[in-house]
């Protein structure tokens, strides 16, 4: 967390947590979110200052309950999200990259939804792959070592009785089958915290 924000938080303790502002879309992109975008239920307009996202990115945390948030100087601004906390995609150099540019350099847990969306647990940062890069991922899909054709995918994401692997790095890691109605409680975050209290207006500059 940047120094400056620790001091504001000691200077500042009481200011009131701010939800429903902020939120994270499903490629990654932070977006501000007005009164008019929050009353129609709309994701907000992207946050494209360079200068704003590396900040917020420095000050990208979460609570005990599982929900996210941007610390901006002494007041939380919570974070509603369109899928993960994170977002990832793939990267030739890395394999895998975050939202906020930092490399996957080790993978924890692998998880497939219901719905056919992959999902990286990298130590605790919860990562739904962007769809757009999921045709990179299913030719490395495995069933007892074998490449896993579309069909035979399809049944797993149904029934997942076989055991289902993908080829990482010459590495076969064993993907988990998860609800996408339960991914939130299996994984241990909150998508919407602005449904834990009233929304009130953020001081971000931008």
């Amino acid at each position: 967390m940047d120094e400056r924000v620790k001091l504001a938080m000691a200077k500042w303790p009481q200011v009131p947590h701010c939800y429903g502002w902020l939120s994270l879309d499903a490629q990654g992109k932070f977006r501000m979110r007005d009164e008019a975008a929050q009353a129609a239920g709309h994701m907000g307009d992207v946050i494209r200052h360079a200068s704003l996202l590396a900040f917020i990115y420095q000050n990208y945390e979460s609570d005990p309950r599982g929900a996210w948030y941007f610390q901006n100087g002494p007041q939380r601004v919570y974070v509603e999200l369109e899928s993960t906390p994170y977002v990832a995609r793939t990267d030739p150099e890395h394999g895998f990259v975050l939202h906020d540019r930092s490399p996957v350099h080790e993978i924890d847990q692998i998880f497939m939804t219901n719905d056919g969306r992959l999902i990286l647990n990298a130590h605790e940062k919860i990562a739904m792959l962007d769809n757009r890069d999921l045709s990179h991922c299913v030719p490395l899909l495995r069933i007892e070592g074998l490449a896993v054709a579309d069909d035979d995918l399809l049944n797993w994401l149904s029934e997942p009785t076989q055991a289902l692997q993908i080829e990482l790095s010459n590495e076969l890691k064993n993907v988990q089958w998860v609800d996408s109605n339960q991914l939130e409680k299996q994984l241990g975050f909150i998508a919407h915290p602005s449904k834990l209290a009233q929304p009130s207006k953020p001081s971000i500059d931008s």
